[in-house]
């Protein structure tokens, strides 16, 4: 049940994620649920620099700070590539 629902908060998180960085229009759902889980990756790495733990296995507001912001970094780093410049 826990990767249903990781599933599921990276979606959204990919989805603000996309939202924000101007980036809705260019993808569809299945790159807003891979940007949501790779960018909770990325932002428990961050956020476990700095002692903040927030899983996605299990729904919790912290989690999906965690994945959201993670997304957001790695559409910012795909736009750099991509664009030059962050958006």
């Amino acid at each position: 049940m826990g990767w249903i629902i990781a599933i599921i908060v990276g979606g959204i998180a990919g989805w603000l994620a996309s939202k924000v960085m101007n980036r809705d229009a260019d993808m569809g759902i299945f790159l807003n649920v891979v940007v949501g889980c790779v960018g909770s990756v990325i932002g428990n790495l961050v956020a476990n620099q700095f002692g903040i733990v927030g899983s996605v296995k299990e729904f919790s507001l912290i989690g999906l700070i965690v994945a959201f912001f993670g997304a957001v970094i790695l559409l910012g780093v795909v736009n750099l590539i991509k664009r030059g410049s962050v958006r």
